[in-house]
């Protein structure tokens, strides 16, 4: 399948596997990528510039294909310096950047002039407009759906995807609520040029998560995810876990964020991931998940999105339209 996506970042399918934190491991981005999909690193999962180094490295020689590291600005706590790190990504050698949380603009200089392409990631078709204006190759458009941030303004792929199409020049990438060959088609339908998938990409044996988590996902529900941080201004879709919960009862009863910063520490979420407490931590994760029903290779996922999407295409639609 070609798209202007595929064509630009040099990928054989319109998939990319979403910069996670804790998850875009070397592993998981280069068995996405030899899936055929765009995968993708997360730099802050690493805590230094210098580890951060060693984990492209490993992921160059573990696939010779193109794959993307994720650069999150502005929402952790810590002090981090960005400027290491993106000098750390220019002088690898990569060549796709997936940018997230606030605006790229203080790297796009550095990038362009290096020939890296930049993805944004977007909760608003105004925050796309600027993206493009400061010479992003494409934007990816996360809906209400999504798991992690969906912004504040509760807008469903179904609007936001075309919202976008119909005012940007640049290959939009939908994400938020796409699990299988079933949203890739209607992504492509409502004008995207692609899909960014976290929490299918989680539930995959590559995935560096504790199996426990992935069947959690696997058993749950449309309905088993919960906003949180709403109050503050920073909502984000998790699962509907004990912590979820705890924080939803100080958000009612006034508290800070202060007040609930241990319960959605990293630790706990590390906790989490690596023992498969699925009420040790913060579970990120999507909407989607009540669409996920087994934990394949990537390469498994990514064949059978393609399979599926291309027998809605070439058959349901056509039996439809010869009726």
């Amino acid at each position: 399948m070609k798209t202007r996506l595929t064509e630009m970042l040099g990928i054989e399918t319109p998939i990319i596997c979403g910069g996670m934190m804790r998850v875009g491991t070397a592993e998981l981005a280069a068995a996405a990528s030899n899936a055929g999909a765009l995968g993708v690193m997360t730099a802050l999962t690493q805590p230094t510039p210098d580890l951060l180094a060693q984990e492209i490295e490993k992921c160059q020689s573990l696939t010779s294909k193109p794959f993307a590291v994720n650069l999150t600005v502005g929402v952790v706590s810590t002090q981090i310096s960005y400027d290491d790190y993106v000098d750390v990504i220019v002088r690898s050698g990569v060549k796709v950047v997936e940018t997230a949380g606030r605006s790229p603009e203080p790297f796009m200089d550095v990038f362009n002039a290096h020939g890296i392409k930049v993805i944004h990631k977007c909760v608003a078709v105004r925050h796309a407009l600027k993206a493009e204006r400061l010479g992003v190759a494409a934007v990816s458009i996360d809906g209400f759906e999504c798991a992690g941030h969906p912004g504040e303004e509760d807008v469903t792929g179904l609007v936001l995807i075309p919202a976008a199409a119909q005012r940007l020049s640049i290959p939009i990438v939908a994400s938020g609520g796409i699990a299988d060959g079933r949203g890739l088609v209607a992504a492509l339908a409502l004008g995207a040029d692609g899909i960014n998938m976290g929490t299918r990409f989680m539930v995959t044996q590559e995935a560096p998560i504790h199996h426990n988590i992935k069947q959690k996902i696997v058993e749950m529900d449309e309905t088993q995810t919960r906003l949180i941080f709403r109050s503050y201004r920073n909502t984000a879709r998790v699962y509907d876990n004990v912590i979820a919960r705890k924080v939803a009862e100080v958000e009612s009863a006034g508290g800070d964020f202060g007040q609930v910063h241990e319960y959605v520490s990293g630790k706990n979420q590390d906790k989490a991931w690596t023992t498969g407490d699925i009420d040790a931590g913060m579970v990120t994760v999507g909407m989607c998940g009540g669409l996920i029903n087994d934990i394949p290779t990537c390469d498994e996922l990514v064949r059978n999105i393609m399979r599926d999407a291309d027998s809605i295409i070439s058959q349901r639609f056509a039996q439809m339209m010869a009726s």
